[in-house]
C-alpha cells in the first residue's frame, strides 16, 4: 500500500438520486425499491439483456448514490476533492441536461468532508442550441468545466450502445458543433470502446485546441473475458485486442491536447466475471488486471496526462473502491513513484481549471 500524504482528486464519480430526480429506473424503483430482489427482476425483464449485462448487477445504479455513500467506499484514504462527470440524466435531450448540474451544484459534499471540483454536464453538439445550452450549464454552476457526450457503441451488436450513432465523433453535425467548445474554454470528456479509438484520433486532431480526456482508457471490451455474441471469446481474440488497444492508445497519445483516465478498467463490459462469482476482486487481482493497461497507458501519455478517477459507483460489482485505489497507486509506483501526486491530484487539477 502507498502513503498517499496528500489530497486525491478522484476525477470521475457519479451521483444520482432514482427517488427524486430524472432517472431510467424511477418508475420502478418508487414501485418495488423496498423490496430489491423483485425490483432486479423487473429490470431484468423490461431492459435488454446487452444492458443487463453491461451493469452486471442492478442495485448499484437503482439505489441513491450521494456524497455520504461515496465517502464510505474511500475508507481511509484522503479523497479531498471530487469530479461529477453526467451519468444519463434522464431528461437528455435539449435544455433538460441542466437540472442535473443544478442537482450536483447542491449536494452536500462539504458535510462529508469533500469538496466538488468540477462538474462535467452533458450537451449534444449535433443541437442547434448546442451554445445556448453550455451557458445554461455555466449559469446553473460556477463548477462547470465541460461535457462528456458518450459514444461508445461497439461492432459486436450484443455488447451495449451508448450513442445513437456508431461515428459520432467524426459525423459532420457532430464536429461543427464542437467547434463552440474551444471557443468557450470548455473541456470535453470522451467516452468510446477501444474499436473507436480512431475516430476520436480524428477529432483530437481537427480541434487540437479543444482539451479532451479519454475516460476508462478507452474501455477495451472482452480484453479479460467473453462479452456479447463473440467478443473476447478466445485467448487469441484477447490478445488481438489488447494489441489493437496498444497501438491506437499509442497513436491518440500523440495528440498533446488529450488526457486519459486511469477508471473503468473493472467494469463487466471489459470482461470480468466477479459479480457472476458472487464476489470482489482482490487488491491482488485488481493489481494483475490493471497493470499492463496502466504501464502502457503511462509509457505513452507520461505522468502528466494521465489521472486518476474511479468511475464510482459503476465498478463497485467488480472489487471495491478501496481495493481500486490502493492497487492502481501501486501500479503508478512501481512504474514511477514521482508520477503519484501527478497522477492522483496536479492533473486533474490542472486538466479541470481548479
Amino acid at each position: 500500500m502507498q502513503q498517499l500524504d496528500f489530497g486525491i482528486i478522484d476525477a470521475h464519480i457519479h451521483q444520482w438520486d432514482p427517488y427524486h430526480t430524472p432517472h431510467a429506473a424511477s418508475t420502478a424503483v418508487k414501485l418495488l425499491g423496498k423490496h430489491p430482489k423483485l425490483l432486479d427482476k423487473m429490470l431484468r425483464m423490461l431492459k435488454p439483456d446487452d444492458l443487463i449485462e453491461t451493469l452486471g448487477l442492478t442495485q448499484h445504479v437503482t439505489t441513491p448514490y450521494l456524497p455520504q455513500n461515496y465517502k464510505a467506499d474511500i475508507g481511509s484514504f484522503p479523497v479531498e476533492q471530487v469530479v461529477h462527470v453526467e451519468a444519463s440524466w434522464h431528461e437528455s435531450k435539449g435544455k433538460g441536461v441542466i437540472g442535473e448540474t443544478e442537482f450536483i451544484a447542491n449536494l452536500p459534499f462539504e458535510q462529508e468532508g469533500l469538496n466538488l471540483g468540477a462538474i462535467v454536464g452533458t450537451a449534444d453538439p449535433r443541437d442547434s442550441s448546442f451554445k445556448k445550452i453550455l451557458k445554461l450549464h455555466q449559469k446553473a454552476s460556477s463548477k462547470f468545466r465541460g461535457i462528456r457526450k458518450m459514444a461508445a457503441v461497439h461492432e459486436d451488436r450484443k455488447i451495449h450502445a451508448w450513442s445513437d450513432d456508431p461515428h459520432l465523433y467524426t459525423n459532420k453535425k457532430f464536429m461543427k458543433g464542437f467547434e463552440v467548445l474551444a471557443s468557450m474554454d470548455l473541456s470535453f470528456d470522451a467516452w468510446v470502446y477501444s474499436t473507436q479509438l480512431p475516430d476520436l484520433i480524428k477529432l483530437a486532431k481537427t480541434f487540437p485546441e479543444t482539451s479532451i480526456v479519454l475516460d476508462h482508457f478507452g474501455t477495451p471490451a472482452g480484453l479479460f473475458g467473453s462479452i456479447g455474441a463473440y467478443t473476447g471469446v478466445t485467448k487469441t481474440a484477447r490478445e488481438n485486442i489488447l494489441f489493437r488497444w496498444k497501438e491506437d492508445i499509442a497513436e491518440l497519445a500523440q495528440c498533446p491536447n488529450v488526457y486519459t483516465k486511469m477508471s473503468g478498467l473493472f467494469m463487466p463490459v471489459l470482461g470480468h466475471g466477479f459479480h457472476k462469482e458472487r464476489r470482489l476482486a482482490s487488491k491482488e487481482e485488481v493489481f494483475d488486471l490493471a497493470h499492463p493497461l496502466i504501464s502502457h497507458a503511462l509509457s505513452c501519455f507520461g505522468k502528466y496526462r494521465v489521472m486518476f478517477a474511479s468511475n464510482s459507483p459503476m465498478d463497485s460489482v467488480s472489487t471495491s473502491l478501496v481495493n481500486i485505489i490502493d492497487a492502481f497507486s501501486d501500479a503508478v509506483a512501481a512504474c514511477d513513484p514521482d508520477a503519484l501526486p501527478l497522477v492522483f491530484r496536479s492533473n486533474a487539477k490542472q486538466f479541470y481549471r481548479f
